[in-house]
């Protein structure tokens, strides 16, 4: 049997809290996940740490996998005589055994041997990536799942208000129970992929409005964008650079019928050319104007 370190694959220290192998694995999950890495290998290494998880959060598990003591990742062998008088089976009878499903047999192992114990299927843990379009009306994704009986592909309703970080349960999608044994369960981890103009923060969006001198000191109706369409925004005169400007409910959906908010980041730019008209106006202004941008800096 090849040993596994499943605390490598996670990045963390053998003494880890059960928090701090969570929050490493859902880490790891989003980066290696086969929607949004495009690595060679990240297929494999999202299986890698997905198969470390469901080790390591199990106390059970890891109390048995860390009685096999520490050795490089890769070395063959045999597991210590207290494996096999729980497991069955004489020395070197683990050699075709895969190290997941030694520790997977543990519930039905130590129940006696041959006990007959209804076995509760595997529960899984996966990273998905929606668009903020799709977390906003609610979408249905396919989703090729292996339980350890075959691939197989699932039909995933998101409902609409899917936010950063939310978890669904999929009831008895993961892997079979053995002797009468429940269904494991699927829990799907929704991360929103990053989007060309919003930047999301709970159900609320962001974004950075461009304003022309003009607009910003006289003020303006512009047209901006909302994941629905184009809407007018009021633009009070006299507007700053970092001003926030919202438009109430034209961001995401909550999930209870509501929306977030947008707002309208103000960034004031200036032409990087001029006309000969524009450049009079603008020396004219620069005459009679008796604003000091920089007489603020010292109060």
């Amino acid at each position: 049997m090849k040993y596994k370190d499943y605390y490598e694959a996670l990045g963390v220290a053998r003494g880890a809290t059960p928090e701090q192998i969570k929050k490493a694995y859902r880490k790891l999950a989003r980066e290696h996940h086969p929607d949004v890495s495009k690595a060679p290998g990240g297929e494999e290494k999202f299986k890698e740490i997905g198969e470390a998880y469901g080790t390591l959060k199990d106390p059970e598990k890891r109390k048995a996998y860390d009685a096999l003591g520490h050795r490089p990742a890769g070395e063959e062998f045999a597991p210590p005589p207290q494996w096999e008088q729980h497991f069955g089976g004489g020395p070197g009878n683990f050699a075709d055994v895969d190290l997941e499903e030694l520790l997977a047999s543990m519930g039905r192992g130590r129940a006696g041997r041959g006990a007959a114990r209804p076995v509760h299927g595997r529960d899984f843990e996966t990273t998905m990536a929606i668009s903020l379009e799709d977390a906003n009306r609610g979408t249905t994704a396919n989703m090729e799942v292996d339980g350890g009986d075959g691939a197989r592909t699932l039909e995933i309703k998101i409902p609409p208000g899917a936010s950063e970080g939310q978890k669904l349960r999929l009831k008895g999608k993961g892997g079979k129970g053995r002797n009468g044994g429940a269904d494991g369960d699927i829990y799907l981890h929704l991360t929103l992929a990053p989007h060309a103009v919003f930047r999301p923060d709970g159900h609320d969006l962001y974004f950075d409005l461009v304003l022309a001198p003009w607009e910003a000191a006289l003020g303006a109706e512009v047209e901006v964008p909302t994941l629905a369409g184009a809407v007018l925004l009021t633009v009070p005169a006299g507007t700053r650079t970092g001003r926030k400007l919202r438009a109430r409910g034209r961001g995401l959906a909550n999930g209870k019928g509501g929306h977030g908010d947008l707002y309208a980041i103000a960034c004031i730019d200036v032409p990087a050319t001029l006309t000969d008209e524009e450049r009079a106006l603008f020396q004219q202004l620069a005459g009679i104007s008796q604003f000091d941008p920089r007489a603020r800096a010292g109060k």
